[in-house]
């Protein structure tokens, strides 16, 4: 009975998990560049359960043997084993501010072990003098004339020094080039990740590469295709309907497995007051 118990409480925890995963994706369905979580549930291993017995050998002595026969396996729950960003492009919408930016990313090679495209990057340096990535293009000007996020990051270029302009009076041609009064002043950096499932989700947008790995510039690449929207910015990729249909299987599911704790706890207490009483 106790195993029913906790293998429906699990079941509990695993769908309250996924429902704030789902949460967290509908919230942010109007972030720029916000890449959806998507969650991979797996149950516990399952346990082969046999019954203790034996076997009475008709002989004179009457010798007896043990054995164990088979009663079946025996599942005791579930639980979200991972999370998983899902990397594809978001819709483009144009603003019309000078400032914003956009990836649009065409064919990508595939990872040979992931199955997986890669994906590219706008490079940006942390406060502390570290490098992140983001796919949020919505940048602006500081107080300074640097090129930043809206949460103070400074964005780079393909050299990775500081991007620092005079005004918004600039064009960035579709290969990165930021062109002032004609004049190239600085190329917009972009990195590429062939495994970008490998990277470590920071929150806010912001993503870096695990152990201080360096990644590599996009514009050396050959085999990938991109190019940089100037006045536009990434959608999220969040599919709203889909995650609302999501959000109410989950919902369900719980309800589901509150349902069943609730008779066993029922079961428990009918036990403990009713069947052990002693009249």
């Amino acid at each position: 009975m106790f195993r029913g118990f906790y293998t429906a409480a699990t079941g509990m925890i695993a769908q309250q998990r996924r429902t704030d995963l789902l949460t967290n994706n509908m919230s942010n369905v109007n972030t720029p560049g916000f890449k959806a979580d998507q969650s991979s549930m797996r149950a516990f291993p399952d346990m082969l359960l046999s019954s203790l017995g034996e076997s009475k050998i008709p002989t004179e002595k009457g010798l007896t043997l043990a054995n164990m026969p088979t009663v079946g396996a025996l599942n005791t729950g579930v639980y979200m084993q991972e999370t998983i960003p899902l990397f594809t492009q978001g819709d483009v919408r144009e603003t019309q501010f000078t400032t914003d930016m956009a990836l649009v990313q065409g064919d990508m090679p595939l990872n040979g072990e992931t199955g997986l495209p890669g994906m590219i990057f706008f490079t940006l340096e942390n406060p502390d003098g570290t490098n992140r990535l983001t796919r949020n293009g919505n940048f602006t000007l500081d107080a300074q004339g640097f090129l930043t996020t809206a949460n103070g990051y400074y964005v780079l270029d393909d050299a990775g020094n500081r991007i620092e302009l005079e005004s918004d009076q600039f064009q960035v041609s579709e290969d990165g080039r930021i062109v002032v009064d004609g004049t190239d002043v600085a190329r917009v950096g972009v990195a590429y990740s062939d495994d970008p499932q490998a990277l470590v989700n920071e929150g806010d947008g912001l993503l870096r590469a695990p152990d201080g790995v360096v990644l590599p510039n996009a514009y050396a690449q050959e085999d990938i295709a991109f190019r940089v929207n100037q006045g536009f910015l990434e959608q999220s990729n969040v599919d709203s309907a889909r995650t609302m249909t999501d959000l109410t299987n989950a919902y369900r599911a719980y309800e589901a497995n509150q349902t069943v704790l609730q008779a066993y706890d029922r079961s428990i207490e009918k036990t403990v007051n009713e069947v052990g009483r002693v009249n």
